[in-house]
């Protein structure tokens, strides 16, 4: 039985580029070494923050492989592979060279719409066909459809290599559900950095953080003060990031967290078509936010 080695605070990492719009890897590599020196205790590569369907596949490799030499002899690192056409997949999942990441992140198939039935053979086909432990991604305001809680602690029992979801369906009722049914072997990730406070009470076991780019040293102890017990030290942490939360997703994800890095110092402004950078209004109240840094 595997077991979850995803805990605490993951990071969600973005794709740093330059004004030209070439991938930044002199900032990429800055931004990992930030993360270790700061708390992180994985990282997430070529997911949904790191603007992924818009990389080509030698970015990819080449993302995938500085991570892997800066950070993966220290942090686990979790990679995204996922999509809507099971077969497709399936192939990566085969023939891919996965050496170095330590499990995949693959999310719920987007456009189709299937039915939880559908949703469970996709994933139990991802499940036999991976050479890594799989961590479920359920996040239905970009997907279209919801992983139900029944149907994720099936896969969870049935499937011994699925080993964590990164849960975003924004129900607390429904991390719940999966938290009291789920094996002892499966944990819950929070996906939503606004719930993880909440959710972590509920039991979930971290976060794939988007804020965590930005801010990993004050969400990392947030997180552990939490997990110790301190539960009104970790409240008050968490009330001081409420705002940042509503800014950093107004205009899209990753143009809030971008927004934030770029006022950092830390990386350019930029993103790739179709997404674009966060309005000046919002800009501001970011840049007024982080006057007052936590």
């Amino acid at each position: 039985m595997a077991q979850n080695i995803f805990k605490g605070l993951g990071i969600a990492l973005v794709t740093p580029f330059t004004q030209e719009g070439e991938v930044d890897y002199t900032a990429l590599s800055r931004l990992v070494d930030y993360q270790l020196a700061n708390g992180a205790d994985f990282l997430c590569i070529l997911a949904t923050t790191g603007e992924t369907p818009t990389l080509t596949a030698e970015e990819k490799a080449k993302i995938k492989q500085m991570v892997i030499e800066k950070a993966g002899d220290k942090v686990p690192v979790l990679m995204g592979c996922g999509g809507n056409n099971t077969a497709d997949v399936v192939r990566e999942l085969k023939e891919a060279d996965f050496a170095g990441i330590d499990g995949i992140l693959s999310v719920c198939p987007y456009y189709n719409k299937p039915s939880q039935e559908g949703l469970y053979q996709h994933f139990k086909a991802i499940a036999t066909a991976s050479p890594l432990p799989v961590v479920l991604y359920n996040v239905p305001g970009r997907t279209g459809v919801n992983l139900k809680a029944e149907t994720t602690v099936r896969l969870a029992k049935d499937c011994p290599n699925i080993v964590a979801i990164k849960e975003a369906s924004g129900s607390l009722e429904q991390v719940d559900e999966i938290i009291k049914n789920k094996p002892d072997s499966f944990d819950v990730i929070s996906g939503d950095d606004a719930l993880t406070f909440p959710m972590i009470a509920c039991g979930a076991a971290g976060v794939i953080s988007v804020i965590g780019n930005a801010l990993p040293k004050e969400f990392s102890r947030m997180i552990r003060l939490e997990m110790k017990g301190e539960i009104d030290a970790a409240r008050k942490i968490h009330h001081r990031f409420t705002d940042l939360f509503n800014l950093l997703f107004v205009d899209g994800n990753p143009a809030g967290v971008k927004a934030m890095l770029h006022e950092m110092g830390m990386i350019e402004n930029v993103l790739r078509l179709p997404l674009v950078p966060t309005r000046l209004t919002t800009m501001q109240r970011i840049s007024d936010c982080l006057k007052f840094r936590l």
